[in-house]
């Protein structure tokens, strides 16, 4: 039988519709169809893409596994090395990863592996037994500082060693980024609680509402008996850009926004805490993030959201497949543009008046692209005399973030760098002997699977020094 020259399209809901609610917007493969897409693996003996996977996942082997049917045994394969099958099969940037080294993409579209392990995943989560194997008791008790991907996937590895785990999490619900940053439509809260019900079931203690750096500290964990810490404490802190404006009522940090939008329930078909109702909505910045903060508001009820970004389309950095389907349901995207100023109403006549200090627009220049910068971008240069006013009144600013402070200002001993980010060695190790670190705490905001290879050598790293 010939070769498909092309990936087996993911179902999705129809733009008109998915564009008005919170429901997942890929459906995700049947049977005959994970069947069909893993039959196209041309089980290299090599073997590239297990390479380019940050943990490693045997993809040939789950994917023989699907070829033969044994579903199960996909999943056992997969839940060797990834404590998230679920999650990664979603957020996982695969095109650049895993597919990237495919050799099928050589000549033709590569495997499409994130979908498999989405399908998976998913069929184990709805007619496996939920059974786990707890290992023996090894003795030894680690702290994991935040249930985000890199503290989970610390947590599970350790677990399966037969770790004592507890996992400490500021907010009331465990899966850090996962739950509060990632939107509905994208990742359903329920696929979150299932991986995180997984690794309960392995013994993992997870603890919520502990703040480490205020509730507890990194010290007071060791005087608790633990004998190691892991931080995996994310990056919580947005940026901003520092222009005129970025104070007024109507102006929110991706992280904010999306933070309310999730755990306060916005995504509920009758929320009681809505968010945004109409209104003209600009997100500045071109990333994942910005795709969801402009999908979310668009299902929020936003009558126009607009993406503001200061490159070009090629140089655009969310994931293609996010950028398509935000097109798809009209997101309005204003290319080569740069805010400058955010501009508010303000009656000195009536300090009273209750528009006062609301978002009323956003001034912006439009840019052309000059020479490369240090990393071969090519850099944003302003036109003069093309400045415009964008009619919005509320803006989302999605251009970063970086890791919070608190475990640093508390714990004696901890490095970081100029963007304050915990320095580690190749293993994770951070200056403070016998606490190690990952993902986002260390690197500022990257991708899920990153902080999950994070979290994997780490968790590697403790088991030697505690064991030897």
């Amino acid at each position: 039988m010939p070769i498909d020259p092309k990936k087996h399209e993911m179902p999705t809901q129809s733009p008109e519709v998915r564009a008005h609610n919170f429901s997942e917007v890929a459906l995700g493969y049947s049977e005959e169809t994970a069947v069909l897409e893993a039959n196209r693996c041309l089980n290299c003996r090599n073997m590239p893409c297990v390479c380019a996977c940050p943990v490693n996942i045997r993809i040939p082997e789950f994917i023989n596994r699907i070829k033969a049917r044994d579903f199960d045994g996909a999943y056992d394969v997969i839940s060797m090395t990834s404590s998230l099958p679920a999650v990664c099969g979603r957020v996982c940037p695969q095109e650049t990863q895993c597919e990237s080294r495919c050799t099928m993409g050589i000549k033709f579209e590569p495997v499409a592996i994130g979908r498999l392990e989405r399908f998976v995943a998913d069929r184990h989560n709805a007619f496996g037994t939920g059974e786990v194997s707890r290992p023996e008791p090894n003795g030894h008790r680690v702290a994991i500082v935040g249930s985000g991907p890199s503290g989970l996937t610390c947590a599970g590895d350790l677990a399966k060693k037969g770790y004592a785990v507890t996992v400490y999490e500021a907010l009331h619900t465990a899966g850090g980024v996962l739950v509060y940053g990632i939107p509905e439509f994208r990742l359903p809260k329920k696929i979150v609680a299932q991986e995180v019900e997984t690794l309960k079931k392995l013994g993992v203690d997870i603890e919520t509402n502990v703040v480490i750096g205020k509730t507890l500290t990194v010290d007071e964990l060791f005087e608790m008996g633990f004998e190691a810490v892991f931080i995996g404490s994310g990056a919580g802190l947005p940026n901003f850009m520092n222009i005129p404006g970025e104070s007024l009522n109507g102006v929110y940090s991706a992280n904010e926004f999306l933070t309310r939008s999730n755990l306060m329930k916005a995504y509920l078909d009758n929320p009681v805490t809505p968010i945004m109702k109409g209104g003209r909505v600009a997100v500045v910045g071109g990333g994942n993030v910005a795709m969801d903060a402009a999908r979310t508001a668009l299902r929020l009820g936003a009558e126009h959201v607009y993406i503001v970004y200061r490159r070009s389309m090629e140089e655009l950095p969310a994931r293609r497949e996010e950028v398509e389907h935000a097109m798809e349901e009209g997101i309005d995207f204003r290319l080569l543009n740069n805010p400058v100023e955010i501009l508010g109403y303000n009656n000195p006549d009536d300090p009273r008046d209750p528009k006062n200090g609301f978002v009323t627009g956003m001034r912006c220049v439009r840019m052309e692209l000059g020479e490369p910068d240090a990393r071969g971008r090519r850099r944003p240069v302003p036109i003069d005399g093309s400045e415009f006013t964008l009619p919005v009144d509320t803006v989302i600013m999605a251009i970063g973030t970086s890791p919070n402070p608190l475990i640093k200002d508390t714990t004696k001993g901890l490095e970081v760098n100029s963007h304050g980010g915990l320095i580690v060695n190749e293993d994770g190790l951070t200056s403070r002997e016998n606490v190690w670190a990952g993902g986002d705490a260390v690197t500022g905001a990257a991708t899920v699977i990153s902080a999950m290879g994070a979290g994997k050598t780490a968790a590697q790293a403790i088991d030697n020094a505690l064991r030897g």
